[in-house]
């Protein structure tokens, strides 16, 4: 059986940088419109490599998108945003796509 995690170790691993968080904040937007802006568990995209998955805790990241469609996967249901052209960031479970730019 599991012990819940005193606010201790909590504090202990957010200073050496750990989480045990499986969900990150995501925002998609473009310079008029917000596509996205919620907690999800994971985002699909594709970049000059190749198709690629997002999801927390993931190391520092950023990319120019393809033309691809983004895959978000979020509790309140996934989303499929069509993109022609963007960049990704992503630092500190915080994932921020801008589109049209």
């Amino acid at each position: 059986m599991a012990e819940a995690q005193s606010d201790e170790d909590k504090i202990v691993q957010s200073a050496k940088g750990q989480s045990n968080s499986t969900r990150m904040h995501v925002k998609i937007h473009a310079p008029y419109k917000t596509y996205f802006d919620g907690e999800a568990t994971s985002v699909t995209a594709e970049n000059d490599t190749g198709v690629f998955d997002i999801l927390a805790q993931h190391h520092n990241f950023m990319t120019i998108l393809r033309p691809c469609e983004i895959h978000v996967r979020a509790d309140s249901g996934d989303q499929k945003i069509q993109v022609q052209q963007g960049v990704m960031h992503v630092k500190s479970d915080e994932v921020v796509v801008f589109l049209d730019v």
